[in-house]
């Protein structure tokens, strides 16, 4: 018999707030083949992951404009148009983390995410200032997920046992990574999905 989940530990980007370079590219390039090539081949998401890392956006986007510099203003416009990749919020997310609060759950996150970045996201979006006991930000550690070291960090800071926690996130490699640890696992495709299982495990009555 499973145990109580008592933790909720939320992925953020693409489960509760947008992100995805297309929104800004398809303005910025606007061939279809043009743009996947840079977003594939320069600004890719291997380069991305190093800010996620902890590597400054400043020394991000003056490497990569060395190695091309014919591309160095598409470049610098992934850091400076950087909040033109998150048009808001993920619709129905928001809602489901506010009633979990409300029913007295307690929250966490675990994101990979730049710190620079997510200062800023904060400041724009306050209810990841004010939802979450505590926040794992990859940057900080120099981990990202789905390395499993990441979510002990999170278990072992917040005393946390992970047969009592339900973790949620988009990608299904971090979600594989978190069952690996004997963490309850929702592979996020949207807030329905979510809801339901939610509904399914008990955390939410109505």
């Amino acid at each position: 018999m499973s145990k109580p989940i008592t933790a909720v530990i939320f992925d953020i980007g693409n489960v509760l707030i947008e992100w995805n370079p297309e929104y800004l590219y398809r303005r910025l390039i606007p061939d279809p083949a043009e743009r996947h090539h840079f977003l594939t081949e320069i600004c890719s998401m291997d380069w991305n992951i190093q800010q996620d890392l902890g590597r400054s956006w400043e020394d991000a986007v003056s490497q990569l404009s060395a190695q091309y510099p014919d591309k160095s203003d598409l470049i610098r416009a992934y850091s400076e148009g950087w909040h033109d990749m998150v048009p808001g919020e993920v619709p129905g997310t928001l809602q489901l983390l506010q009633d979990l609060k409300k029913g007295g759950m307690p929250l966490y996150a675990i994101t990979n995410f730049s710190s620079e970045k997510f200062t800023e996201a904060q400041e724009r979006f306050p209810f990841l200032k004010t939802s979450f006991l505590d926040i794992v930000v990859s940057a900080e550690e120099q981990l990202i997920k789905p390395d499993p070291a990441i979510y002990r960090i999170c278990l072992q800071r917040n005393a946390l046992d992970p047969e009592n926690c339900l973790f949620i996130d988009d990608s299904l490699a971090n979600v594989e990574a978190a069952r690996a640890l004997g963490i309850a696992a929702h592979h996020f495709k949207g807030a329905q999905g979510l809801e339901k299982d939610l509904k399914s495990l008990g955390l939410l009555t109505v």
